[in-house]
Protein backbone atom coordinates (compact mmCIF):
# COMPACT_ATOMS: atom_id res chain seq x y z
CA UNK A 1 0.00 0.00 0.00
CA UNK A 2 1.62 3.26 -1.23
CA UNK A 3 -0.57 6.32 1.08
CA UNK A 4 2.72 8.24 1.85
CA UNK A 5 3.73 7.78 -2.15
CA UNK A 6 0.37 9.10 -3.58
CA UNK A 7 0.40 12.02 -0.42
CA UNK A 8 3.77 12.84 -1.21
CA UNK A 9 3.25 13.57 -5.09
CA UNK A 10 -0.40 14.80 -4.41
CA UNK A 11 1.71 17.91 -2.32
CA UNK A 12 4.24 17.84 -4.94
CA UNK A 13 1.65 18.47 -7.65
CA UNK A 14 -0.63 20.68 -5.49
CA UNK A 15 3.01 22.88 -4.87
CA UNK A 16 2.72 23.82 -8.75
CA UNK A 17 -0.78 24.75 -8.07
CA UNK A 18 -1.80 28.49 -9.53
CA UNK A 19 -2.85 29.15 -6.20
CA UNK A 20 -0.14 27.86 -4.60
CA UNK A 21 1.78 31.05 -3.46
CA UNK A 22 -1.76 32.27 -1.94
CA UNK A 23 -2.17 28.76 0.64
CA UNK A 24 1.68 29.36 1.56
CA UNK A 25 0.92 32.78 2.79
CA UNK A 26 -2.51 31.37 4.32
CA UNK A 27 -0.60 28.90 5.96
CA UNK A 28 2.16 31.04 7.03
CA UNK A 29 0.18 33.70 8.65
CA UNK A 30 -2.35 31.10 10.98
CA UNK A 31 0.39 28.91 11.75
CA UNK A 32 1.95 32.11 13.68
CA UNK A 33 -1.06 32.78 15.28
CA UNK A 34 -3.94 30.02 15.46
CA UNK A 35 -3.35 27.48 13.98
CA UNK A 36 -1.39 24.60 15.40
CA UNK A 37 -0.12 22.91 12.26
CA UNK A 38 1.01 22.70 9.28
CA UNK A 39 3.69 24.28 9.87
CA UNK A 40 4.58 26.37 6.16
CA UNK A 41 7.92 24.11 5.60
CA UNK A 42 5.35 21.27 4.35
CA UNK A 43 4.40 23.80 1.54
CA UNK A 44 7.70 25.73 1.68
CA UNK A 45 10.08 22.81 0.15
CA UNK A 46 7.88 21.22 -2.71
CA UNK A 47 7.16 24.47 -4.13
CA UNK A 48 11.34 25.40 -4.11
CA UNK A 49 11.56 21.59 -5.35
CA UNK A 50 9.10 22.15 -8.12
CA UNK A 51 10.77 25.61 -8.53
CA UNK A 52 14.13 26.66 -7.22
CA UNK A 53 15.09 29.66 -9.49
CA UNK A 54 11.95 31.17 -6.80
CA UNK A 55 13.31 29.58 -3.78
CA UNK A 56 14.17 32.67 -2.32
CA UNK A 57 10.98 34.58 -3.25
CA UNK A 58 8.85 32.20 -1.42
CA UNK A 59 11.02 32.10 1.46
CA UNK A 60 10.66 35.48 1.60
CA UNK A 61 6.86 35.39 1.49
CA UNK A 62 6.51 32.78 4.04
CA UNK A 63 9.03 34.65 6.31
CA UNK A 64 6.63 38.37 5.86
CA UNK A 65 3.63 36.34 6.57
CA UNK A 66 4.60 34.02 8.89
CA UNK A 67 5.69 37.32 10.85
CA UNK A 68 2.28 39.81 10.23
CA UNK A 69 0.58 36.50 11.94
CA UNK A 70 3.46 36.52 14.36
CA UNK A 71 2.25 40.51 15.42
CA UNK A 72 -2.15 38.84 15.37
CA UNK A 73 -0.72 36.51 18.23
CA UNK A 74 1.22 39.28 19.98
CA UNK A 75 -1.82 41.06 20.22
CA UNK A 76 -4.22 37.98 20.89
CA UNK A 77 -2.17 37.25 23.37
CA UNK A 78 -2.33 40.94 24.91
CA UNK A 79 -6.63 40.69 24.75
CA UNK A 80 -6.08 37.16 26.11
CA UNK A 81 -4.27 38.20 29.63
CA UNK A 82 -6.97 41.38 29.61
CA UNK A 83 -9.75 38.66 29.92
CA UNK A 84 -8.10 36.24 32.23
CA UNK A 85 -7.62 39.09 34.52
CA UNK A 86 -10.92 41.10 34.15
CA UNK A 87 -12.63 37.69 34.77
CA UNK A 88 -10.60 36.45 37.37
CA UNK A 89 -9.88 33.41 35.91
CA UNK A 90 -5.92 34.18 36.96
CA UNK A 91 -4.68 36.32 39.94
CA UNK A 92 -2.46 38.82 38.92
CA UNK A 93 0.91 37.78 41.20
CA UNK A 94 0.07 33.96 39.39
CA UNK A 95 1.97 35.89 36.29
CA UNK A 96 4.69 37.86 38.01
CA UNK A 97 7.25 34.90 38.34
CA UNK A 98 6.33 34.20 33.71
CA UNK A 99 6.49 38.38 33.70
CA UNK A 100 10.27 38.17 34.94
CA UNK A 101 11.38 35.35 32.83
CA UNK A 102 10.13 37.05 29.95
CA UNK A 103 11.17 40.48 30.54
CA UNK A 104 14.43 38.99 30.79
CA UNK A 105 14.63 36.07 28.05
CA UNK A 106 11.83 37.24 26.55
CA UNK A 107 13.86 37.84 22.99
CA UNK A 108 15.34 34.73 22.86
CA UNK A 109 12.49 32.83 24.15
CA UNK A 110 11.19 34.43 20.86
CA UNK A 111 14.14 33.71 19.07
CA UNK A 112 14.06 29.59 19.59
CA UNK A 113 10.62 29.40 18.47
CA UNK A 114 10.88 31.23 15.59
CA UNK A 115 13.61 28.93 13.87
CA UNK A 116 13.11 25.74 15.62
CA UNK A 117 10.36 23.28 15.35
CA UNK A 118 8.66 24.68 18.69
CA UNK A 119 5.06 25.92 18.23
CA UNK A 120 6.38 30.00 17.40
CA UNK A 121 2.34 30.76 18.24
CA UNK A 122 2.99 29.98 21.49
CA UNK A 123 5.88 32.46 21.95
CA UNK A 124 3.99 35.13 20.00
CA UNK A 125 0.70 34.82 22.21
CA UNK A 126 3.64 34.90 25.46
CA UNK A 127 5.53 37.94 24.37
CA UNK A 128 2.00 39.89 23.55
CA UNK A 129 0.72 38.55 27.63
CA UNK A 130 3.87 39.81 29.18
CA UNK A 131 3.94 43.04 27.37
CA UNK A 132 7.33 42.46 25.46
CA UNK A 133 8.02 45.35 23.65
CA UNK A 134 7.11 45.26 20.07
CA UNK A 135 9.91 46.09 18.34
CA UNK A 136 12.50 43.81 19.58
CA UNK A 137 9.79 40.94 19.07
CA UNK A 138 9.56 42.02 15.11
CA UNK A 139 13.16 42.12 14.67
CA UNK A 140 13.53 38.96 16.36
CA UNK A 141 10.58 37.06 14.71
CA UNK A 142 11.72 38.99 10.96
CA UNK A 143 15.63 37.56 11.81
CA UNK A 144 14.77 33.86 13.52
CA UNK A 145 11.96 33.16 10.97
CA UNK A 146 13.82 34.33 7.70
CA UNK A 147 16.86 32.43 8.64
CA UNK A 148 14.38 29.39 9.00
CA UNK A 149 12.27 29.73 5.77
CA UNK A 150 15.73 30.64 3.73
CA UNK A 151 17.61 28.34 5.23
CA UNK A 152 14.90 25.68 3.95
CA UNK A 153 14.65 26.84 0.65
CA UNK A 154 18.60 27.02 0.19
CA UNK A 155 18.84 23.45 1.19
CA UNK A 156 16.04 22.20 -0.72
CA UNK A 157 17.44 24.39 -3.77
CA UNK A 158 20.67 22.59 -2.89
CA UNK A 159 19.93 19.39 -2.57
CA UNK A 160 16.17 19.00 -3.85
CA UNK A 161 16.42 16.68 -6.54
CA UNK A 162 18.65 14.21 -4.90
CA UNK A 163 16.09 14.48 -1.61
CA UNK A 164 13.23 14.00 -3.99
CA UNK A 165 14.42 10.43 -5.76
CA UNK A 166 15.39 9.33 -2.21
CA UNK A 167 12.00 10.02 -0.86
CA UNK A 168 10.26 8.77 -4.32
CA UNK A 169 11.78 5.43 -3.15
CA UNK A 170 11.76 4.76 0.50
CA UNK A 171 8.59 7.53 1.66
CA UNK A 172 6.39 4.71 2.32
CA UNK A 173 9.11 2.86 4.74
CA UNK A 174 9.79 5.88 6.23
CA UNK A 175 5.83 6.65 6.64
CA UNK A 176 5.00 3.83 7.80
CA UNK A 177 8.81 3.43 10.17
CA UNK A 178 6.93 6.90 12.22
CA UNK A 179 3.76 5.39 13.20
CA UNK A 180 5.67 2.71 14.29
CA UNK A 181 8.17 4.90 16.66
CA UNK A 182 4.66 7.15 17.61
CA UNK A 183 2.68 4.29 18.42
CA UNK A 184 5.89 2.58 20.53
CA UNK A 185 6.42 6.08 22.37
CA UNK A 186 2.67 6.68 23.42
CA UNK A 187 2.53 3.12 24.85
CA UNK A 188 6.06 3.61 26.32
CA UNK A 189 4.86 7.07 27.84
CA UNK A 190 1.58 5.77 29.37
Amino acid sequence: MQIFSRLYQKTLDWAQSQFAIYWLSIVSFLESSILPYPPPDIILAPMVLKRPEKAYYFALITTLFSVLGGLVGYFLGEILLNFLLTTELIKPNAIYAVKDFFDQYGIWVVGVAAFSPIPYKLATITAGSMAMALLPFIVISILARGARYYLVASLVKTYGSQCDQWLQKYIDRLGYGLIVIVIFGAWHVG
